[in-house]
């Protein structure tokens, strides 16, 4: 004899497959990224050598959540053989209901300067966990290079391999991925682009998906840490290299290395 149908059953099949797939959804669209984004990446002759810089932990690419920072353990730039420590310059702004920092720099003489950021460790309450992710970028004075290639030393970086502005679309970008000054073999790469419509005094497009998939590229370096990534489209993009760190409070700790780059259309 056939049992009756039992219609709660398939109530509860439909809603866990349901969970399941927005679980799914959820971890493909959730990449973390902690920006330093100037208000210009190269200075020309006649421009203006203040330069306009936002640190923001978001999701660039869907300009979704976006997570409180605490202070910055340090902030700071490098140029022509000089760090100089810009934390105490940064002041506090809310982005997206969420606590971010800003400041200003006067970029004074000739070459590069890289802007680097030690963030304080962010916990993730949804993955009981620690997310901490240094960052750096690179601005351009007058055209010529000199530090783009420097290693600053933080805990976790990426080394540029080739100069990390003036670059075309088309143009490949690639790095090295260290951990406390050692290559990390086959480390984990994620790049997003900026949507820059959605981030105040950052020009460029918006950028629409085809599918969840899409939005965060999943790269790997080689056995000695050199990752290279196709630009396909111009516009800001962000290399997140992800590791393991050393808990908190007994807690996991994903660092990360983090290099923010420009690419523009060729006319």
């Amino acid at each position: 004899m056939a049992r009756p149908h039992k219609p709660w059953n398939r109530v509860v099949y439909t809603l866990t497959m349901a969970l399941a797939i927005i679980a799914v959804y959820s971890a493909s669209s959730m990449a973390h990224f902690q920006m330093v984004l100037p208000s210009d990446d190269i200075i020309e002759e006649n421009e203006s050598n203040v330069v306009q810089l936002q640190l923001i932990f978001t999701h660039p690419a869907e300009a979704s959540h976006t997570m409180n920072m605490d202070k910055p353990i340090e902030f700071g730039v490098y140029h022509k053989g000089k760090a100089r420590d810009l934390t105490d310059t940064l002041e506090a702004f809310e982005f997206h209901g969420a606590k971010a920092w800003q400041t200003e720099f006067t970029a004074r003489g000739a070459g590069d300067f890289v802007f680097y950021l030690r963030p304080s460790p962010y916990y993730e309450s949804m993955e009981d966990s620690y997310i901490t992710q240094y960052t750096k970028v690179v601005v351009n004075n007058a055209g010529f290079p000199t530090d783009w290639d420097i290693e600053i030393g933080l805990e976790a970086e990426i080394v540029p391999l080739c100069k990390p502005y003036g670059l075309w679309t088309g143009n490949v970008f690639q790095g090295v991925v260290k951990q406390n000054g050692k290559a990390v073999p086959f480390a984990e790469i994620e790049v997003e682009r900026l949507n820059a419509d959605a981030f105040s005094i950052f020009a460029g497009l918006g950028q629409t998906y085809p599918s969840s998939a899409h939005v965060t590229q999943i790269i790997r370096a080689d056995g000695n840490g050199v990752f290279t990534y196709g630009i396909p489209k111009s516009g800001w993009w962000g290399f997140a290299a992800l590791m393991e760190g050393e808990s908190i409070d007994g807690k996991d700790h994903e660092i990360g290395a983090v290099i923010w780059v420009k690419a523009y259309d060729m006319e």
